[in-house]
């Protein structure tokens, strides 16, 4: 298989641009115009060519594409000029800046400039800042053959950044990344464009409708204490924070505020439009994403921009301004934008769903027998967690009581305490007093004693990471600690990385914090345990992934979830293997016991 490193140079001007735009909207764009392609076949010298659009077509078409690999550093862009434009699709995708995040976490800078000056490579041209506002037949022949050998400069760049990353880089990740720009480079998915338009005048009317009748003048919504009041009016727990002035509770209202910003995604449309007002936004994030679907609609398939390796602990992530991880799914109105996406004509979409994985990693990791043994014999934890709680028979639970259970054993296994709990409880329009979520809590940390061990060998492992000691954790084999790099090496080979570790001692104990790009992060030995069987969970359905893409077309992954799309007539024969696939077990994760659940439709929307 032959490695193709490829870049494009394309036109761009003040408005138009992908600093402006989405990669979708911008290929697709009437003012589109490719200026020319650099590209180096293996190590061979790298070519310049710059043409007409049939000119690059007759070009890129003597290229074995077929049996190569194709590398750039943003695939996501070069490869929809690809494959949208030129109908070229290779046979694998790779992707510099995918594997950047891999290597060296989420928080490191991942352009190509520095990259290349971090592995001292050479240096990234500024060529392209003179080609600004300018189409190919405004460049004369001297700038147009400086911009090819800018271009040229990158491809090399790309080339030597992806020889030197790519020594001892997973070969199972590189399966993944490919999978996951497929999502992006070959969409099949298309919209209900009348669905979406009808969605979209429903919203608009709904939200002034909403804010008249909550009373939403504007001096409510800019008084703190009056839109913690409106908030409360629609079932919602205020969010708040510690002020870095005060050190004290106060509302998390601002519009950095990671709590404000999960308002704006909130299921409920009083919500979203109270938050909205709030900021001064004239529309919701419903409309600006129905906006956005309905633009995309009008311009093709649904190319799913899905971003490889998004988080700290390896999850994929939302990208291109339409995430698609966190669509609302409550109620007929919340689902709209599910039921628009559609499968082609002559296929069905499957969405299978690992059931409680992050829980049963927990139990299994922290060696909780009794309650990995009851996920997998099949019984209802939730009701076992409420059993104990309210000291009842599991026959005897009620509907909320259960709920309380469930609750318990999906918050409460990293650590949280009784004021969270009992907010989390409230957010979800459940009301518990302080004194009862204190009674639970310490029902569930009894209950599952080693779980709790599990997060003082978190706490552990930071400790001894100051020292430069490895600590146990969890199992034997799983992973591995790694205290040069203050890292936890996966079962994928690559590192949970907590850098520039620092601690200090105040009245409350020892505070650990590491860096990341929003600054100092506080990290705890709950925490710890909370990012590994993330982590974790986010290993097995990657390699649970792989085992599905070998049969089908995988177009989407949302957070434990994998969505293919599949011919009707081997709809049956489909849903059975890919449960089969996501019940499979990694050899490194045995004795965990994995479930799912699976849903089909035509519509996104009708396969929960």
């Amino acid at each position: 298989m032959d490695l193709i490193t490829v870049d494009f140079e394309t036109y761009y001007d003040q408005d138009f641009s992908l600093s402006k735009m989405t990669t979708e909207e911008y290929v697709r764009d009437s003012r589109f115009e490719v200026i020319g392609v650099a590209i180096k076949v293996n190590n061979g010298p790298t070519e310049w060519a710059s043409g007409t659009h049939k000119q690059f077509q007759r070009y890129l078409d003597t290229f074995d594409w077929g049996n190569s690999m194709v590398v750039a550093h943003n695939t996501m862009f070069d490869g929809a000029i690809l494959n949208w434009l030129f109908g070229i699709n290779p046979k694998v995708w790779a992707d510099t800046l995918c594997m950047a995040r891999a290597i060296h976490g989420v928080n490191a800078k991942a352009s190509l400039n520095a990259l290349t000056e971090r592995y001292g490579l050479g240096k990234k041209g500024t060529e392209v800042v003179a080609a600004k506002g300018k189409y190919r037949k405004d460049f004369t022949d001297e700038e147009l053959s400086r911009y090819g050998d800018y271009c040229i400069n990158d491809v090399e760049l790309a080339y030597r950044l992806f020889s030197k990353m790519g020594k001892g880089f997973p070969k199972q990740e590189l399966k993944i990344i490919d999978i996951t720009l497929r999502m992006f480079l070959d969409p099949i998915l298309e919209l209900d464009l009348g669905l979406l338009e009808f969605h979209l005048d429903n919203v608009k009317f709904r939200k002034d409708d909403l804010l008249s009748k909550v009373n939403a003048t504007k001096k409510a919504l800019m008084s703190n204490a009056k839109f913690a009041e409106l908030l409360e009016g629609v079932g919602v727990v205020p969010p708040t924070k510690i002020s870095l002035t005060t050190g004290k509770k106060a509302f998390a209202f601002a519009k950095t505020d990671e709590g404000l910003k999960e308002l704006e995604c909130h299921d409920d449309e009083r919500v979203q439009a109270l938050v909205a007002a709030r900021l001064g936004n004239k529309s919701t994030l419903e409309e600006t994403r129905a906006q956005r679907f309905i633009d995309i609609a009008k311009r093709g398939t649904l190319p799913v921009p899905i971003r490889y390796y998004a988080a700290h602990t390896g999850r994929w992530g939302g990208s291109d301004k339409i995430n698609l991880q966190n669509l609302p799914s409550r109620g007929d109105n919340g689902k709209k934008l599910k039921n628009s996406i559609l499968a082609p004509k002559g296929y069905t979409l499957i969405d299978c769903d690992s059931s409680q994985i992050e829980a049963r990693v927990l139990a299994w990791l922290a060696g909780q027998d009794d309650l990995t043994e009851a996920f997998a014999a099949g019984k209802d934890v939730y009701k076992q967690m409420a059993s104990k709680i309210y000291n009842v028979s599991e026959e005897d639970i009620t509907k909320d009581q259960r709920f309380v259970g469930k609750t318990t054993i999906l918050g409460a296994g990293y650590g949280m305490g009784a004021v969270r709990f009992k907010d989390q409880l409230a957010s979800f329009g459940f009301d518990m007093d302080l004194k009862e979520a204190r009674r639970v809590i310490s029902v569930y940390r009894d209950s599952n004693w080693k779980i709790g061990q599990l997060w003082r060998e978190g706490q552990n492992v930071l400790t001894e990471f100051t020292r430069g000691n490895k600590g146990k954790f969890g199992l034997d084999g799983v992973i591995e600690i790694v205290p040069k790099k203050t890292a936890i090496r996966l079962p994928s080979r690559l590192l949970l990385r907590y850098e520039n570790l620092e601690f200090e001692q105040n009245e409350r104990g020892v505070q650990f914090t590491y860096k990341t790009r929003k600054g100092p992060t506080n990290i705890y030995g709950g925490k710890v345990v909370e990012n590994v069987c993330q982590a974790l969970a986010r290993c097995i359905i990657g390699e649970q992934m792989l085992k599905i893409g070998r049969k089908y077309h995988i177009v989407m992954t949302v957070h434990d979830s994998i969505i293919c799309c599949v011919p009707e007539t081997e709809v049956s024969e489909a849903q059975l293997s890919v449960e089969e696939s996501m019940r499979w077990v990694p050899d490194w994760a045995t004795g965990l016991p994995l479930d799912c659940e699976s849903g089909i439709g035509k519509r996104y929307g009708e396969c929960e």
